[in-house]
């Protein structure tokens, strides 16, 4: 593996991710300092919350839902990537975020 192409790549993702917090606490910030109600203030950090857990909730169901991809394609002995293989491992895709979306309506 040639790692002087994945460094740029991770660098990139890094830098994207700490913008990204950066700016949530900034609006976080001038929504406190606005003197907003604390009806608002609560609700909107209550969503923020929610939305956290729900997204912890969709990466494990699609990670383990590909995991079981990956397990079929290493049970079945296929080792050269294929159109087979890439439909099964998308098939792992979308079926774990149905099951996510499944769920998500049982809970709300």
């Amino acid at each position: 593996m040639d790692y002087a192409l994945l460094v740029p790549i991770i660098l990139f993702i890094c830098i994207t991710y700490a913008i990204k917090a950066v700016v949530d606490a900034r609006v976080r910030k001038q929504l406190v300092s606005s003197n907003g109600s604390p009806e608002l203030l609560q609700s909107i950090m209550a969503s923020d919350e929610t939305n956290r857990r729900l997204s912890s909730l969709r990466w494990g169901i699609t990670l383990v839902a590909l995991a079981i991809g990956f397990g079929i394609v290493q049970g079945a002995g296929w080792t050269e990537i294929n159109p087979g293989v890439i439909a099964l491992l998308i098939g792992a895709l979308g079926l774990g975020n149905l099951a996510f979306y499944a769920l998500s309506r049982k809970q709300g």
